[in-house]
């Protein structure tokens, strides 16, 4: 010990906030939007970001990790928290939350579809951190209808259900060159989605 007394115990690091944490992760997208998965780096988010590398590897041991928590924890769509009473309510709540970032998740998606398919670690951090456990959130919504009775049992077509609530979001300007709007998510809620887990 110092003969002048002084405290020399190590000097802890402050926590990052809740709120800080999620303005990083939503910089994180917002950098991904604009370069795509494989110019995203380190340095480009913590410049972005104005925090340091030590900071961010300290919470996430690499991109991929990054990544995928700024997907899942920055998402509007947070099914725990919607019950309308009824299936068809809760699915337009939640095509209708997604669809409120129409243009960031379109961009987003573009920049992952190809990452994944290349990347065989990232399409992994993508499937545990985030879309199994959206996944397992919808089934619970399914659950719920069946237990108020829309549904007889769990139907098979909830396995795809994630797919095509994101398909009644993104994929309309590919294929049709237009937004899709209110109108276009009502359609694909009533004529593809209810039908499909109603008799299957």
């Amino acid at each position: 010990m110092p003969a002048d007394g002084a405290d020399v115990s190590p000097v802890r690091r402050p926590r990052m906030t809740p709120d800080r944490r999620l303005e990083l992760l939503d910089i994180v997208l917002d950098v991904l939007g604009e370069v795509g998965y494989e110019a995203l780096s380190m340095d480009v988010v913590a410049s972005r970001a104005k925090c340091s590398k030590a900071t961010l590897y300290r919470l996430w041991p690499g991109k991929p990790q990054l990544v995928a928590a700024a997907l899942y924890e920055t998402r509007p769509l947070k099914v725990e928290e919607i019950d309308t009473g009824t299936l068809r309510g809760d699915l337009m709540t939640m095509v209708g939350l997604l669809g409120s970032l129409e243009d960031r998740a379109t961009a987003l998606f573009a920049a992952l579809g190809h990452a994944v398919l290349v990347d065989e670690d990232l399409g992994t951090v993508v499937r545990e951190s985030m879309l199994d456990p959206w996944s397992a959130e919808l089934i619970e919504v399914v659950d719920r209808a069946v237990k108020r009775g829309e549904l007889t049992a769990r139907p098979g077509a909830a396995d795809f259900l994630p797919q095509l609530l994101l398909n009644a979001v993104v994929t309309r300007q590919m294929f049709e060159g237009g937004r899709a709007g209110s109108d276009y998510h009502t359609r694909c809620i009533d004529d593809v989605i209810l039908p499909a887990l109603r008799h299957s």
